[in-house]
């Protein structure tokens, strides 16, 4: 019982998730990340504590925010919603009142209430070989959470799988790998001066994270983000085919092509967002990555 009253906060619950491991399945988003990617898809769910997200395109004037704030953060003005998130604790009172343009992201949720809604698909995940995928944010800065989800998930059944950047440690990938079916494991960049100045950590508890993985006979699948102007070359994709084809436990690749969605996540929560302006790559950039880098590598190579 113990292990089901574990709590921590989840951003969404996504069903019908198809892209993240075999068949359909439910992707649980946590909060808290160590990594500051600049590309960030997800940047809601780099801070482990809960934020107000504020959505300009989505407020009507109405001002019923200003009139529950007890920090002055809303202000309505002639020339539209001025939100000063300075003095904001995130209490929730204005999200209440207002149509949606205001959003607490994170909701505080035990074990058992995230594994009520992911069993209400159980007979897709058996029809389909599916199951339940935990993702984020960085499931292992959430450690006692994702090992009792983990653990359940499998007592009940579930296929289990895990996004993760690696960054963890040692002894929470050992707890966790006899009740981890899958790992989907990120790797941002395979040089390791780039990969600090990318991701604001450096690489080396992440590569020996991958090595015990390989040790353990984990089933994984490596999954490289390819970003314009950063680490679409040569050098990247031969290090990618590299470390593929040096684990055995490695059994495809997968590349994640850049997409500008987390631009807009970033500026509702206040949050810098580097890569301003890049758009998505073109079909026929993408399609000349992939075969390159199966030029490359042994193992098959697809699109996430």
């Amino acid at each position: 019982m113990e292990d089901r009253l574990q709590h921590t906060l989840v951003t969404n619950i996504q069903k019908f998730s198809v892209q993240d491991g075999p068949g359909i399945r439910t992707t649980v988003f946590l909060k808290g990340c160590p990594l500051r990617c600049l590309w960030c898809h997800n940047p809601e769910t780099q801070n482990l504590q809960q934020e107000l997200a504020y959505r300009p395109n989505l407020c009507i004037g109405c001002g019923q925010c200003t009139t529950v704030c007890d920090h002055g953060g809303h202000t309505i003005t002639p020339e539209g919603h001025i939100f000063d998130r300075s003095g904001c604790i995130a209490c929730g009172k204005c999200q209440e009142v207002c149509g949606g343009a205001l959003e607490i992201i994170g909701e505080d949720k035990t074990v058992e209430e995230v594994l009520r809604v992911v069993m209400q698909d159980k007979a897709f995940y058996d029809h389909s070989g599916g199951g339940m995928t935990i993702s984020g944010g960085e499931p292992m800065s959430n450690f006692p959470f994702t090992g009792a989800l983990l653990r359940e998930a499998k007592k009940l059944g579930l296929h289990t799988a895990m996004e993760t950047c690696g960054m963890g440690s040692r002894e929470h990938f050992m707890e966790i790998l006899p009740v981890t079916d899958l790992f989907l494991f990120d790797y941002k960049e395979t040089n390791p001066e780039n990969h600090l100045k990318f991701t604001g950590v450096k690489q080396d508890v992440i590569l020996e994270n991958l090595a015990l993985l390989n040790e353990h006979h984990a089933d994984v699948i490596l999954r490289c983000p390819i970003i314009p102007g950063y680490n679409d070359h040569d050098e990247h994709f031969r290090g990618i085919a590299r470390t593929a084809d040096s684990y055995a436990c490695i059994r495809e690749v997968q590349i994640e092509p850049y997409h500008p969605l987390g631009e807009s996540k970033a500026e509702s929560v206040g949050h810098e967002y580097a890569l301003q302006g890049l758009g998505f790559p073109e079909k026929e950039t993408v399609q000349l990555w992939l075969d390159t880098i199966s030029a490359f590598c042994s193992k098959p190579v697809s699109k996430a």
